[in-house]
């Protein structure tokens, strides 16, 4: 016998909610899956009610029935289905929630709606309009509900999208909660497909609290591991749940779980993997945090939850305090969106100072895999003390090229009297090593950094200092500042001193060296910092390093060689032999060819020398002047 149907009342919705159809069903969209999280998110929202007035002792129809969501679906008739067993609904309740918008800001919906088309789904459901968006998909909806409260009855809501609605009390001994029917759109019927439906389910909504069946097969295996409490949470759990999350087939490096109640509450689970999955820079867009409110996911990949240099880590944050849906352009602007983003920021860099402190043999591996990455927080102002603690670097008391140190080591180093941190760049340890600059820093005991990558001057020279002291290229160091500390070794010398005419002489070469360079140097004079080598070029104090101007000439800026001071080590067997020559004939063509070989090949050093060409055609005709001299003395 067919169930007893009461009187349908036909009902229209009103003006607001006739636009808002209207532009769901005739506006383009991102993805009209959100339809989905949507209701599955409504349907959690009635289970977690019921729970709650369970908890009151609120007398519950049907306390038997377990709280979940079921979906089910048919191919052939293009049927979705979907149920709950929640807290139901009145047909007072249903009129309310479904027959109008949210009772207030229904018109600044509208207009956000109409001004954001193309980020529809990231606002709905904003002002509790979810549901609607159903219509992006259905060409009818069936919604049959029974409340929680005893005597109530069941009711039932039909509607195609276009203007009207039927609501009735019906008898179909229906359980406690809601049933949503959708007949799907020609255009949507994929979302009668088991794969699709499942997908789209992990995508969104996969760590709903209650579970989820597809076709009685339960959908949410893996549960939201961060709202579970650390102790109880094994590291097989964590190892599992970051493979789920990563598609990584290693366990990760770092797992760093936390909570936090106040001043705002939110769970975050965050993972630094073994290995970077961007080893050549061709995925640097790929990366960011899984964004959920109370487990729905409402953002994936969010970028704007850790700064990039710390794109490296992946995991998920889900936040109590966030209101559901929330649109990207809210985000941003969002106080708690970005105290949450502040907090973890902060969490992440505090476990890496402790890792880095207790397990700085295992935080040497973090960074061989990750340093490059998190080199490029050197803008990073808010953090800049943590940063720069972690910051790590080969130098030359390292013992080989992979041994690192930290600016707070080698701050513990300083020798009496040194007040500034001191920094070489080259392509390599065994490059750095032949820098004439760095002569008298050897003579010294100074220890030097060595930067390797063209970000560390970056790095360096935007953070400008750590502690109370300036970082400053050997290339760039003021002589006096050195000539002050103290030797640990005697420079060798393996010339008698000039005597007075000798030095006259020595003065009117360097004047002779000048006029062969004319304006491409600012002075020529006798070097005081150079022990093994004949001559090198010094940058002005506050002038930009050579090897800055490198960086900068590759990548297209307009920066041109800056003159320099050019230094020459009188006690140098080569600058003995061309005072000789000097002395002899001071136009000699050689002592000219000697001058600009000189500096073409401290040009060359440092890697500013633009055009090679005229040193190696000049170095070519020397050697060839020179073997002719070898075979004379030789008799060959």
């Amino acid at each position: 016998m067919a169930p007893k149907q009461m009187t349908s009342e036909k009902h229209e919705f009103k003006a607001e909610i006739k636009q808002l159809l209207d532009i769901l069903v005739h506006s383009l969209y991102t993805s009209r899956e959100i339809f989905l999280r949507e209701l599955i998110s409504n349907a959690s929202d009635a289970l977690d009610k019921l729970r709650f007035e369970s908890t009151k002792g609120t007398d519950i129809l049907d306390k038997e029935l377990p709280l979940e969501i079921k979906i089910n679906f048919d191919e052939k008739k293009k049927l979705l289905t979907i149920s709950d067993t929640g807290i139901g609904m009145t047909k007072e309740e249903l009129i309310n929630n479904i027959g109008t918008i949210a009772k207030s800001g229904s018109a600044e919906f509208l207009k956000q709606l109409k001004d954001n088309k193309s980020d529809v789904n990231n606002i709905i459901g904003k002002f509790g309009v979810g549901f609607y968006s159903v219509f992006m998909v259905a060409e009818e909806v069936v919604i049959k509900t029974k409340s929680f409260k005893k005597d109530s009855p069941e009711v039932e809501w039909k509607s195609d999208g276009l203007g009207n609605y039927e609501i009735e009390e019906i008898n179909n001994d229906l359980k406690r909660g809601t049933i949503i029917e959708i007949h799907l759109k020609e255009d949507a019927k994929d979302f009668a497909e088991k794969y699709r439906l499942e997908s789209t389910i992990k995508r969104h909504s996969n760590f709903i609290s209650f579970p989820i069946y597809l076709e009685n097969e339960k959908i949410n295996t893996i549960s939201a591991l961060w709202r579970e409490p650390k102790n109880k949470i094994t590291k097989e759990e964590y190892t599992e749940f970051y493979k789920f999350l990563s598609y990584d087939s290693e366990e990760p490096m770092d797992t760093i779980h936390v909570t936090v109640d106040a001043p705002i509450q939110f769970s975050a689970l965050l993972f630094v993997p073994k290995k970077n999955f961007d080893l050549f820079g061709f995925n640097r867009e790929d990366y960011g945090l899984d964004l959920y409110v109370r487990r729905v996911l409402i953002q994936h990949k969010n970028k704007d939850l850790l700064p990039e240099y710390l794109s490296f880590v992946k995991g998920v944050v889900d936040s109590e305090d966030l209101p559901l849906n929330i649109s990207r352009e809210t985000l941003q602007e969002n106080v708690i969106f970005t105290k949450i983003a502040n907090s973890i920021t902060n969490q992440v860099l505090s476990y890496l100072l402790k890792k880095a402190k207790d397990e700085p043999e295992k935080y040497a591996e973090f960074w061989k895999e990750h340093g490059r990455v998190f080199k490029l927080g050197y803008s990073d102002f808010t953090n800049m003390e943590k940063y720069s603690q972690l910051l790590r670097f080969n130098s030359s008391t390292s013992s080989n090229a992979d041994q690192l140190t930290g600016l707070e080591d080698y701050v513990s180093r300083l020798i009496d009297g040194q007040k500034e941190i001191y920094y070489a760049f080259g392509n390599s340890r065994d490059a750095i090593a032949l820098d004439p600059h760095l002569e008298i820093f050897k003579r010294k005991g100074i220890e030097v950094i060595y930067l390797y990558d063209p970000i560390d001057e970056f790095v360096v020279t935007s953070i400008r200092k750590f502690k109370d002291f300036d970082f400053k290229s050997v290339d760039s160091t003021e002589l006096n500042k050195l000539e002050q500390l103290k030797d640990v070794s005697e420079k060798e010398n393996k010339f008698q001193s000039l005597d007075n005419d000798d030095e006259k002489q020595f003065d009117s070469l360097l004047a002779k060296i000048k006029a062969i360079l004319g304006d491409r140097v600012t002075e020529v004079k006798e070097s005081k910092r150079l022990s093994d080598s004949p001559a090198c070029v010094v940058s002005a104090e506050e002038g930009m390093s050579a090897s800055m101007q490198k960086i900068l000439r590759l990548t297209n800026k307009d920066i041109s060689v800056q003159k320099k001071v050019f230094e020459i080590n009188k006690d140098h067997k080569l600058i003995r032999n061309l005072l000789k020559i000097f002395k002899s004939n001071s136009n000699d063509e050689y002592i000219g060819n000697v001058a600009e070989e000189l500096y073409e090949s401290a040009l060359l050093l440092e890697g500013s020398l633009n055009d090679p060409y005229k040193l190696v055609k000049r170095m070519n005709q020397m050697l060839e002047q020179s073997s002719e001299w070898y075979t004379e003395v030789k008799k060959l």
